[in-house]
C-alpha cells in the first residue's frame, strides 16, 4: 500500500530521537490527568541525555524533555516562532543530590554517590526543593509511593535515572510508583513494567475540589510498558491534576490486552502531552475524562492505539469528576481536548467525541483505521439531579485521513443522545486507498473546502511533497502552529499533520 510504512522499517525507538529535536508549540501551557477507580495505591535503554534537571536516559529535547532512540518519521527543530514547548524546570538546575542505587540501604547510606539509598520513595522524603533524586541504573522493584512531596516554581524537585547511564527499571508491584499530592516535581528517565495495576499513578489524594492539591508535574523521558492484569490498568494514571506535561516518552501494552489506557486522564486540566510514542494499546493511547478540560495532545505518534486512540471524554462515575458536579449548572465529561499534528495508524477508530464540548482535532495525519474514522458519541447523560451537556461543538478540520474503505463498519459512528448537527468539519482530505470513488465520508453536517477521492501523495512514510493536494490547502488556526516535526505551517497551512519541507 503507498505510504504504509512497517514497524520495522522504522521502529519506535528510532522515531522518537527524532521527535524529540522537533519544537511543538504549546496554546494552553500545561498538561492533565486521571483515575475514576481509586484515589489512592493499595527493555533498558541506553541514557545521554543532557537536559536541565540531569535527565538520563534521552537525548535533549525542547524545554529539558528528552526521548530516547532516533528517527526518520519525525525530525528537525522548529523553526523561529512556531512556540517551544517551556516547563517550569526550564533553566532550573539541582541544588542537592540524593543517589539510590540497588547496592544502597536506607539503614546505613546517606544518600550520597558513595552511599546511596536503597529504594526511591525513602530518597524521596529526604528531599528539599531544589533536590535531584538520582536513581542509578540497575532493577528495583515497584511499589514506591511518594506522598506530599513539594518543590517549588525556583526549586523543583527532580526524581529520574543518572545522566550518562541505562534508565533504571520498575519491575512488578501494584504500581511502579504512585505520587499523591506532589507539586513542582519531576519524573523523568525511568522504566515501569510488570505492574499489576497502573505503571505510574499521580493523583489528589481525594481532595477532589482544591486545583492546589496536585499541580505543576512534569512527566518525561519515561518507557512504561507491559502493564497490568487484565483490566482497567493504566500505563500513566492521572487524577486531579493541574498544569501538567507528559512528554517524549514511550507508552505501550497496557491493561494486560484488556481495556487499559496509555494515559487516563481523570478531572485533569491544563495539560500538553507531546512528541510521545503510543503503541500496541487495547483501550485507548490517551483519555481525558471525568471533567478534564484545556488539554492538548500534540505531535505524537500512535500505532495500534486500540478502541479509540483518543477519547476525548469518556464515562466516569459521578463521585470521581474534578472539580465535582455542578447540580445548578451543567456538566462536562470533557472540554477544550485539542488533538493537533499527530500521527495516527491503525486503531479500531482514531479517535472519538464522547460527551466532549468544545473539542479540536486538526491536521492529524490518520492511516487505517480498522472499523471507523471517528465516532461522536454520550456515555454519561444527564440523571440523579446533573445536567449532562451533549457531545457538541467539535470541529474536525485540516485532517488527512487515509483509509481501507472494505474494511470500515461506517466511515463515522454517530450514536444517540449527541449533538452532531453543531459540528464543524472543513478543509479536511479523504482518500480511500484502496476504493478512491468511495472516500466520499458521511458527515453529519456538510464539509467546507473539503477534498475528497485525491491522493495525498504521500513522499516518505505519510509527509508530502509540493506536489501533493494536501500542500497549502489547510486553513490557519490560532490553535495550530508547529507540525508533527516541530516546522512551523505555512500560511496557508497544508493539510495533516506535515508541512512541506
Amino acid at each position: 500500500m503507498k505510504g504504509k510504512r512497517s514497524r520495522a522499517a522504522a521502529p519506535l525507538t528510532l522515531w522518537l530521537i527524532g521527535v524529540a529535536l522537533g519544537c511543538v508549540a504549546l496554546s494552553s501551557g500545561t498538561v492533565g490527568c486521571d483515575s475514576d477507580e481509586t484515589t489512592t495505591s493499595t527493555s533498558t535503554s541506553t541514557s545521554t541525555s543532557t537536559g536541565t534537571g540531569g535527565s538520563s536516559s534521552s537525548s535533549s529535547g525542547v524545554g529539558g524533555a528528552g526521548a530516547s532512540g532516533g528517527g526518520s518519521q519525525g525530525g528537525g527543530g522548529a523553526a523561529p516562532g512556531c512556540g517551544a514547548i517551556t516547563t517550569f524546570e526550564d533553566g532550573k538546575t539541582p541544588t542537592a543530590e540524593i543517589h539510590v542505587a540497588t547496592t544502597g540501604s536506607n539503614q546505613s547510606g546517606d544518600g550520597s554517590a558513595s552511599s546511596p539509598y536503597g529504594t526511591i520513595d525513602f530518597a524521596a522524603a529526604q528531599a528539599t526543593p531544589g533536590t535531584a533524586v538520582r536513581v542509578h541504573e540497575g532493577t528495583y522493584p515497584g511499589g514506591a509511593s511518594i506522598t506530599d512531596l513539594a518543590g517549588t516554581a525556583e526549586s523543583p524537585i527532580w526524581i529520574g535515572g543518572m545522566p550518562g547511564e541505562a534508565r533504571p527499571v520498575l519491575d512488578g508491584g501494584a504500581e511502579g510508583i504512585h505520587l499523591t499530592r506532589v507539586a513542582y516535581v519531576v519524573i523523568h528517565d525511568l522504566e515501569v513494567t510488570g505492574a499489576s495495576a497502573n505503571g505510574i499513578n499521580c493523583d489528589d489524594g481525594g481532595d477532589y475540589a482544591n486545583d492546589q492539591a496536585t499541580h505543576h508535574v512534569v512527566f518525561r523521558g519515561l518507557h512504561i510498558h507491559d502493564i497490568g492484569s487484565g483490566g482497567n490498568q493504566d500505563c500513566l494514571k492521572l487524577s486531579g491534576l493541574y498544569d501538567f506535561f507528559v512528554l517524549d516518552s514511550e507508552i505501550a501494552d497496557c491493561g494486560g490486552g484488556m481495556s487499559g489506557s496509555g494515559v487516563d486522564h481523570v478531572g485533569c486540566h491544563r495539560g500538553l502531552l507531546a512528541r510521545n510514542s503510543f503503541h500496541d494499546l487495547s483501550g485507548n493511547a490517551v483519555q481525558a475524562k471525568g471533567g478534564s478540560s484545556d488539554i492538548e495532545i500534540r505531535a505524537n505518534h500512535l500505532v495500534d492505539g486500540g478502541e479509540r486512540g483518543v477519547n476525548m471524554g469518556g464515562s466516569t462515575g459521578f463521585t470521581y469528576f474534578r472539580p465535582p458536579l455542578s447540580q445548578s449548572e451543567p456538566n462536562v465529561e470533557g472540554s477544550d481536548i485539542r488533538v493537533v499534528a499527530n500521527v495516527i495508524e491503525g486503531g479500531t477508530a482514531a479517535l472519538a467525541y464522547v460527551g466532549c464540548v468544545d473539542c479540536l482535532v486538526a491536521n492529524n495525519t490518520i492511516i487505517d483505521p480498522q472499523n471507523w474514522l471517528f465516532r461522536i458519541l454520550q456515555e454519561t447523560t444527564s440523571s440523579g439531579g446533573y445536567e449532562f451537556l451533549p457531545a457538541s461543538n467539535g470541529r474536525f478540520i485540516n485532517n488527512l485521513v487515509y483509509f481501507d474503505e472494505g474494511t470500515l463498519s461506517t466511515t463515522v459512528n454517530i450514536g444517540g443522545n449527541t449533538d452532531p448537527d453543531s459540528f464543524q468539519f472543513a478543509n479536511n482530505l479523504w482518500y480511500a486507498h484502496d476504493s478512491p470513488g468511495a472516500s466520499e465520508p458521511t458527515l453529519p453536517t456538510a464539509e467546507q473546502n473539503g477534498l475528497v477521492g485525491v491522493d495525498p501523495a504521500f513522499t516518505t512514510g505519510y509527509e508530502i511533497g509540493a506536489a501533493s493536494p494536501a500542500a497549502g490547502a489547510g486553513i490557519a488556526l490560532t490553535e495550530v502552529t508547529a507540525d508533527f516535526t516541530g516546522a512551523c505551517y505555512g500560511s496557508p497551512p497544508s493539510i495533516g499533520a506535515y508541512e512541506v519541507d
